[in-house]
């Protein structure tokens, strides 16, 4: 088995953004030349996530209205003592999750039909990064 490690950076330009990182993703698997095997895309930010689904506009809007009902922005979050202001945001990160473990088959990302993988910004405008691990054969 081999492994292959490459690091995206993002810096949104809104503190809530969802970007679409299949391509990104595509091509790291590509020059990893492996053809057997799984890619894990990790956000590896605490108010960052990954994410598996449709790239539908209706679709990302009813993610965040979903996100901010069960998570939303409020003033009274205890971590927000630390001078924080973002405490909705680590929350949010925790219902997606950060990462997303995807198969490789013949050295192609095997997602479903309408599947693509998403990074998902919940305190952004700022640098953050994506770790890329593509193992196998």
């Amino acid at each position: 088995m081999r492994a292959h490690t490459e690091y995206l950076w993002f810096s949104t330009k809104e503190r809530r953004e969802i970007l679409r990182i299949t391509r990104d993703v595509e091509s790291v698997v590509e020059r990893s030349g492996i053809r057997e095997g799984m890619v894990l895309v990790s956000a590896m930010h605490i108010t960052a996530a990954i994410l598996v689904n449709d790239d539908e506009p209706g679709l990302h809007e009813d993610i965040w209205e979903w996100l901010e009902t069960l998570a939303p922005a409020r003033r009274d979050y205890r971590h927000h003592r630390t001078g924080e202001d973002n405490g909705d945001a680590h929350l949010k990160r925790i219902l997606v999750h950060h990462q997303a473990l995807v198969p490789i088959t013949e050295g192609r990302l095997d997602l479903g039909p309408w599947e693509s993988l998403f990074y998902l910004e919940c305190d952004g405008q700022r640098k953050k990064r994506v770790i890329v691990k593509v193992m196998g054969i």
